[in-house]
């Protein structure tokens, strides 16, 4: 027998986005193909403008997945799904719109400041959380402050790749890192509904992260995941 299309969108996961791969395993099983299909778009929108050369490019493949939500059939591994669950009511289109217009900053240029930074963390980690907690069953502004902390903490541990892309998520206003990573941190002391843990529970992997220097993932930070979803609290 074939793989379901869930394996296949779990399988493609675990090799795109390792994290929240990891933290789907811990939803019910009957949701973690549809959290895995969203979580695979949100990717294709991060590449974007990894892939792109320039930023016009970036900004027409992001137009591409605009055209994909509002209802434009294409074939496509990623889209051709996403337009039947879209159908069928899965995902609400205005929820994923506003995931592609909060990547549009990544072409335009400099992030300005401080406020702008945070704005862009919870327009798509913070969002993407809270749209996969809406899955689970709840709509949580806990869950969405908890992405927006993973967000946050994905950006720092970016830093020197995307240095030697030419490329920079931080504000353009030299606010501190240590600064970043404290005000991100406050989001963290709060506990999540616990029927959508699975969708808060890469805040496990932020609290890890933030204030220290990029470190390929360990078995302890699988360990702080396994906690927090034992306990409920990331």
């Amino acid at each position: 027998m074939p793989p379901s299309s869930d394996h296949l969108y779990l399988q493609r996961l675990q090799r795109a986005d390792p994290d929240r791969y990891f933290c789907t395993l811990f939803a019910p099983a009957n949701a973690r193909g549809t959290l895995a299909l969203l979580y695979l778009f949100n990717n294709e929108l991060a590449r974007a403008r990894e892939v792109a050369s320039e930023p016009l490019l970036a900004r027409i493949r992001l137009q591409w997945w605009r055209e994909v939500v509002e209802g434009e059939a294409k074939q496509h591994d990623i889209a051709t799904p996403l337009s039947a669950a879209l159908k069928d009511g899965v995902f609400a289109r205005a929820d994923l719109l506003a995931l592609i217009e909060a990547r549009e900053i990544e072409a335009q240029g400099e992030i300005p400041d401080a406020a702008a930074f945070f704005a862009y963390a919870r327009g798509t980690a913070g969002r993407l959380a809270r749209i996969a907690g809406q899955i689970l069953g709840a709509d949580s502004a806990v869950i969405e402050d908890l992405g927006t902390a993973y967000g946050v903490s994905g950006i720092l541990r970016a830093v020197s790749f995307l240095a030697a892309q030419e490329r920079s998520l931080l504000p353009g206003d030299a606010t501190p890192l240590d600064k970043l990573a404290a005000q991100a941190r406050t989001l963290l002391d709060q506990r999540p509904p616990r029927m959508a843990l699975a969708a808060a529970l890469p805040a496990a992997f932020a609290r890890r992260d933030l204030g220290k220097p990029f470190a390929p993932r360990s078995l302890a930070d699988k360990f702080a995941v396994l906690r927090a979803a034992l306990t409920g609290r990331v």
